[in-house]
């Protein structure tokens, strides 16, 4: 993963990209996962992912030491907000998918310091409503910078579930109540996409 920040800088097509790591066990926890890890990448098209996923020597090296590994191909459908301070998820059109079939969905924040243990207090409470929540196929909290800078990575059964999540759930819908009340994010965003592709490996390493 460190070696990665400068490996990444030289890819081409390449336009945004970060390096995961991710909480223990759902990964809604101040304990680290060393065995999982995760690369965010925003391509120029799909040609520069698959060489890069194909062919370059940062993917290989990930192949090289996994036990296995996925690979997501993913259409922005909706975004809001910020990462690093821009929207790095194009978006054309939210309505033309099947919205029968599964979605992904990525929630990012920047936690302001002072909010810290307020903002920790409440995740075991943030955590049980995603894992109660019907329609969710997966999920796994990861993050830029332990502590500071979260995310959540899920997948669901089509969108309805995710609507009913959002503004259904009581307890997520506390949750969202309390995050604007209390100012706990310095800076968020919210991203649902299209499922393309999944490619999934497993190594004999």
């Amino acid at each position: 993963m460190y070696l990665a920040e400068f490996l990444l800088k030289k890819i081409p097509g390449l336009n945004f990209y970060k390096l995961l790591g991710t909480g223990a066990g759902a990964g809604f926890s101040l304990y680290p996962d060393f065995s999982t890890y995760s690369v965010l990448c925003v391509w120029d098209d799909l040609d520069s992912a698959n060489n890069f996923i194909n062919n370059s020597y940062h993917s290989s090296e990930i192949s090289n030491k996994a036990f296995s590994r996925n690979d997501y191909f993913l259409k922005p459908l909706h975004s809001h907000g910020k990462w690093d301070g821009i929207n790095p998820f194009n978006t054309k059109n939210d309505s033309d998918f099947d919205k029968t079939k599964p979605i992904a969905i990525i929630t990012r924040a920047t936690l302001n310091f002072g909010k810290l243990i307020e903002f920790w207090r409440s995740v075991p409470k943030a955590s049980n409503a995603i894992k109660s929540a019907r329609g969710v196929l997966w999920f796994k909290g990861i993050g830029e910078l332990p502590f500071i800078q979260q995310a959540t990575f899920s997948i669901w059964e089509n969108l309805e579930s995710v609507t009913n999540f959002a503004y259904k759930n009581v307890n997520h819908a506390e949750i969202v109540k309390k995050t604007r009340k209390r100012r706990w994010y310095k800076e968020d965003l919210f991203s649902r996409f299209e499922i393309l592709n999944k490619k999934t490996k497993v190594f004999n390493n």
